[in-house]
């Protein structure tokens, strides 16, 4: 399987490159392009994962179908042959990995639930016994479930920078009282129904990262939903609360680059090919698990 880095469209205007997608400004609309870059710890790894491209927006378009009672979204197709001309005539290359989307202008802001308690947030329960202000109660273990999801907002870095989890009343400074009590409903929303989806599945949404933008005037669900980039799944037959659990996301990607001695600052270290293999693997697993 041919692995897609970067995309190169000489008849189009590319706006931006990002973590991981390449997005062209088609006047009133967007083409978003999932490559098959990869990023740990908010820094692009030099090689990519075969495929992972394909399978964000398999599932993206999966999500924005599911939730679009609860919320707007962005996205107006998939299929290239539906998509402008100037997106038919490189369609070898978007087949799979393209989605022609709303132009949205996004808010300033990630959309975080949690669901179990791991990672940064378990980092932050530990010297605080709160995540993003919120009081927890004592002795929570890793991967233990939380009695209700929280909701755990973030600032929106920029590529090389890290996003840094903010209170709820920070989040209300940033984009007003009104809209931040919006997107907590539509993220809790969301996640509780995906949540109750993929349990059905045997799989376990630990947490997830969604973006919302502003278009014509009302709020929409833009960029991805739930996918291994944004989310964490774990195989609910092997959960076992207080230890790391075994992930169908990219957290190989970030326990192995854990093991080096490495800042967390670009340029970043090469994955072995094992590394690369498996996580290709894992990302196809979570969309077949989702997607049948």
């Amino acid at each position: 399987m041919s692995t897609v880095l970067q995309t190169d469209f000489p008849d189009m205007k590319l706006l931006g490159r990002g973590k991981v997608r390449d997005i062209y400004d088609l006047g009133d609309k967007l083409l978003i392009v999932s490559t098959d870059r990869i990023s740990a710890f908010d820094v692009i790894l030099p090689n990519g994962v075969p495929g992972k491209g394909r399978v964000l927006t398999e599932l993206s378009e999966f999500w924005f179908g599911m939730t679009k009672d609860i919320v707007p979204n962005h996205l107006i197709t998939t299929k290239v042959e539906e998509m402008p001309e100037e997106c038919r005539r490189h369609k070898d290359v978007l087949e799979g990995r393209a989605m022609l989307v709303k132009k949205a202008a996004p808010l300033p802001v990630e959309c975080v639930v949690r669901g179990y308690i791991t990672g940064s947030g378990l980092k932050d329960y530990k010297k605080t016994g709160r995540i993003c202000g919120i009081e927890l109660p004592e002795g929570l273990r890793e991967a233990d479930r939380f009695p209700e999801p929280i909701f755990t907002p973030s600032t929106k870095a920029e590529i090389g920078e890290h996003d840094e989890s903010i209170t709820f009343s920070k989040m209300e400074a940033t984009v007003g009282a009104g809209t931040a009590e919006k997107l907590k409903q539509y993220t809790m929303a969301i996640y509780k129904k995906a949540a109750e989806y993929a349990l059905e599945k045997d799989i376990i949404i630990a947490d997830t990262k969604l973006e919302f933008g502003v278009y014509d005037g009302g709020i929409i669900l833009i960029d991805e939903v739930l996918t291994p980039d944004s989310s964490r799944f774990w195989y609910a037959k092997t959960y076992t609360p207080g230890q790391v659990q075994d992930s169908m996301d990219k957290q190989i990607v970030r326990n192995y680059l854990e093991t080096l001695d490495w800042d967390k600052t670009p340029p970043a270290p090469k994955l072995p090919e094992n590394i690369v293999k498996e996580a290709s693997r894992r990302y196809r697993e979570i969309a077949d698990a989702l997607i049948k």
